[in-house]
């Protein structure tokens, strides 16, 4: 399993924007699925976007296409949630989570118990 740290999370205004973190330390990130998730109070979690382990970025999520994408930096073994426009009912704890080592590179996890290493989350609140 991977030891995954997210950061970036805070407090940000409607319309703004953040981005966070997904730092897993010694990985090679192509031999690894990660997806991004968010828990809202009182809500499940939320599989928001999965990248797989080429690179392709993965959402079935209506209410953050166009305003949420993925990225990852192979040389700081980073993946990141870039995060525009954002709502008050984007306002939830953010997770981020890798699945089995190249069990998933051209494909993602199809449910959240396939991704076996998880961050310990990071809160967004977004309000005026």
């Amino acid at each position: 399993q991977l030891n995954l740290v997210e950061s970036g999370g805070g407090l940000v205004q409607p319309g703004g924007s953040l981005r966070l973190a997904c730092a897993a330390p010694g990985a090679t990130l192509d031999s690894f699925a990660f997806g991004w998730f968010r828990q809202a109070p009182g809500k499940q979690l939320e599989e928001l976007y999965c990248l797989n382990g080429i690179g392709v970025p993965i959402t079935h999520v209506d209410s953050v296409k166009g305003r949420f994408f993925v990225s990852r930096d192979m040389a700081n073994g980073t993946v990141y949630l870039h995060m525009y426009s954002l709502k008050p009912e984007d306002t939830a704890v953010y997770f981020c989570a890798a699945g089995p080592e190249r069990s998933y590179i051209y494909t993602c996890p199809n449910a959240k118990s396939d991704f076996e290493s998880w961050g310990q989350g990071t809160q967004v609140t977004v309000s005026s």
